[in-house]
């Protein structure tokens, strides 16, 4: 099949290209506009494949998003483009309305006008899966409590926000005009690649420059954590097998809080990086807590049953053996790290 993805040179959605194009027999069509975030390297596994294709351009374009369409017909539409960090939503909300709604919107427009001119039984294969977040759900009350897909949205922030209206939107588009989708709502990704504002690449390499490792708050909200190879995999589950107009949660059964998360990255680097940077005696002692951002929600936890239960997928990593592989891939890939580094972003995160 012609799978195609936008946002497949961020993080998720490079991932997901690499997991197609290395396990697969099926084509890839990668549009992309590369902002900030998006880094043709990441999926440069597609340069040697004859079934990777990739596209530059912007979801919010009508004429680049037809021409994608009229040029490759593809069979599904995986949509994983999107302004994703909360801190720059705050601090700029307006790329991420632009994108994450008015793109969101755009793409459901294209993708209804070509559903519509495919045969029936192409119409009978295609689907357009909408990649989202738990954070449209909002705080969880009690410390037992689960996101569930039927849990009421409820976003805290622009970046949330936004994600819920494209969810809205994605759900109006099958329910009005009978487009086949599929909607996942995943927790919090982590793994290689990762652009180095989120928090565990920015901690990672904070501590072996030895600077500070900021931490919002007193560092007790808690997350669920993902590492992005199960997600993917559940991802292209979802949209091969998954049920027309539903939604699949997707978690990775890792809560912890973030305090936990950087300590967990210290201890893994005392054990790899013994030698550190001039100044500093223990990794830990670069922790320091920061005034916490607005609307910061206190817990993020995903009952993930549906999908285990329906489409039998389970994460493959724990938190201990994902994050293991993520601190070893970043001491391994200094080039891919530096290279990012060496742009506008120099190890400093919006909102602190």
């Amino acid at each position: 099949m012609k799978i195609l993805i936008t946002g497949g040179a961020g993080f998720i959605g490079s991932a997901l290209v690499r997991h197609i194009i290395n396990n697969t027999d099926h084509s890839v069509i990668n549009l992309d506009c590369l902002t900030y975030a998006g880094n043709k390297d990441s999926v440069s596994v597609g340069e040697s494949s004859d079934r990777y294709f990739f596209e530059l351009g912007d979801i919010c374009s009508n004429i680049a998003v037809q021409d994608v369409f009229r040029r490759h017909c593809p069979d599904l539409v995986m949509h994983l483009a999107a302004e994703s960090h909360v801190d720059r939503s705050i601090d700029g909300p307006s790329e991420f309305m632009q994108t994450n709604i008015l793109g969101t919107f755009n793409l459901l427009e294209r993708s209804r006008e070509y559903f519509e001119g495919l045969t029936e039984s192409a119409q009978k294969l295609f689907r357009f899966h909408h990649v989202s977040t738990d954070e449209v759900y909002g705080d969880l009350e009690g410390s037992q409590d689960l996101f569930t897909e039927n849990t009421s949205y409820a976003p805290s922030s622009p970046y949330s926000a936004s994600k819920a209206a494209s969810d809205h939107l994605v759900r109006a588009w099958w329910r009005t005009y009978g487009l086949p989708v599929v909607i996942t709502n995943c927790s919090n990704n982590y793994g290689p690649y990762h652009f180095p504002e989120k928090l565990i690449p920015h901690m990672i390499l904070n501590a072996i420059h030895g600077k500070s490792l900021p931490i919002y708050g007193d560092g007790s909200q808690i997350r669920d954590w993902l590492y992005v190879e199960d997600h993917v995999k559940a991802l292209l589950k979802v949209v091969t097998e998954g049920d027309v107009g539903e939604t699949y949660n997707i978690g990775g059964h890792n809560e912890k809080t973030n305090l936990e998360v950087v300590e967990n990255i210290c201890n893994l680097l005392e054990e790899l990086v013994p030698e550190k940077a001039s100044g500093v005696h223990k990794y830990r002692d670069l922790i320091t807590f920061v005034k916490d951002r607005p609307g910061h929600d206190a817990r993020y936890a995903i009952d993930s049953s549906k999908i285990q239960l329906d489409l039998g997928w389970i994460p493959e990593e724990t938190f201990e053996t994902g994050l293991r592989k993520t601190v070893q891939w970043y001491l391994d890939n200094r080039e891919w790290w530096e290279s990012v580094l060496s742009g506008a972003y120099r190890l400093k995160r919006l909102g602190n």
